[in-house]
């Protein structure tokens, strides 16, 4: 009997054992037709004439690579550059996929948007192109995070979004994901699910990717045009995964480009004390979150409250050994990453 574990990359949905649509039946249906539009909409001219052009007026493509001169000059060794995704309208690269979402949703005759978020960013981007869209949006937000994150709460509101503290758990990201999914299953008539990350039921993990893979097509050309070669390496912070794949997927068939993406240390590596999922080795694969993923246990089986996301954003380049993924401690990440995931 073919099992999981056999089925091929090219299986839509699927990431060699990872990805798959594992859900309640009250989902199936707009998966189903989420799927659909998505498929239409890949070859819709006039869906992706308007989704180029926001991306250029409406969020401020094309982003900037550039050259990090005193980094390159006080570390001495390769030229350094950065892609510069904060730039972008709402200071971060969530934008991209929420905009091709918000389209979607207008496409599907969607009214209402609703969204999770952790930092606030992919939060403020839903917010920000339902109001653009002329969209209703509802955003889950642990407690916890609407403390540490006020700032994007209020920038929130004031888009018109209503922002849904989430008190259960954690009080965290992980939390808000619940009651997002509670919302949706109730509302699934008028309301579309915008994930922020590369995870989820298909067709998600493929859909985030491809909109944000305009962050590496955009890297590619612009190393090309500056050095005239391609990057013997490329770095990206790993949270859920959108802003990574965004700058990885473009490289994929580039066997001498080496990717490393770098995942939240925290305190140590024992269970409990970090977000790692691909750099730990604590792992199992597994149905959870509505997709096959990689996550940790406790002892007793008990998934850990920290490690959650259904991470298939390594796609081919994990399974074909060219991406590797690194912990970084608390104290190095505060002090040497760029953004995180939001």
């Amino acid at each position: 009997m073919t099992t999981q574990l056999t089925i091929p990359t090219s299986v839509p949905g699927r990431f060699g054992p990872y990805g798959g649509r594992y859900v309640p039946e009250t989902l199936m249906v707009p998966l189903y037709e989420l799927e659909r539009a998505y498929e239409l909409a890949k070859s819709d001219q006039s869906f992706q004439a308007e989704f180029q052009d926001l991306l250029k007026n409406f969020a401020g493509r094309p982003t900037p690579l550039q050259f990090a001169s005193r980094l390159t000059a006080k570390l001495g060794g390769p030229r350094i550059y950065l892609k510069r995704e904060d730039l972008l309208h709402t200071g971060a690269h969530k934008i991209n996929n929420a905009i091709g979402q918000g389209l979607l949703a207008v496409k599907m005759g969607k009214p209402r948007i609703i969204a999770e978020t952790g930092a606030g960013q992919h939060g403020v981007a839903s917010a920000t192109v339902a109001a653009h869209l002329g969209l209703q949006c509802t955003v889950y937000m642990g407690t916890e995070d609407m403390a540490r994150q006020a700032l994007n709460v209020a920038r929130m509101r004031m888009l018109g979004a209503e922002v849904v503290g989430v008190e259960s758990g954690s009080k965290t990201l992980k939390d808000a994901i619940n009651e997002a999914m509670r919302d949706w299953v109730t509302n699934v008539r008028n309301s579309h699910y915008l994930l922020g990350s590369v995870l989820g039921a298909h067709p998600y993990p493929t859909m985030v990717r491809d909109f944000q893979a305009v962050i590496g097509r955009e890297a590619r050309e612009q190393i090309l045009n500056a050095e005239k070669r391609l990057p013997t390496h490329l770095y990206a912070c790993v949270g859920g995964g959108s802003n990574s794949i965004g700058l990885f997927h473009e490289f994929l068939k580039d066997s001498d480009v080496k990717m490393v993406g770098i995942e939240a240390g925290g305190r140590g590596n024992a269970l409990g004390e970090h977000a790692a999922r691909l750099a730990a080795h604590q792992g199992f694969t597994g149905a959870r979150r509505i997709a096959s993923n990689t996550a940790c246990a406790d002892s007793s089986a008990g998934m850990m409250p920290s490690i959650w996301l259904s991470f298939v954003a390594a796609s081919r380049a994990s399974l074909s050994q060219q991406a590797q993924y690194s912990a970084r401690p608390r104290s190095c990440s505060q002090a040497c990453s760029g953004p995180t995931e939001a």
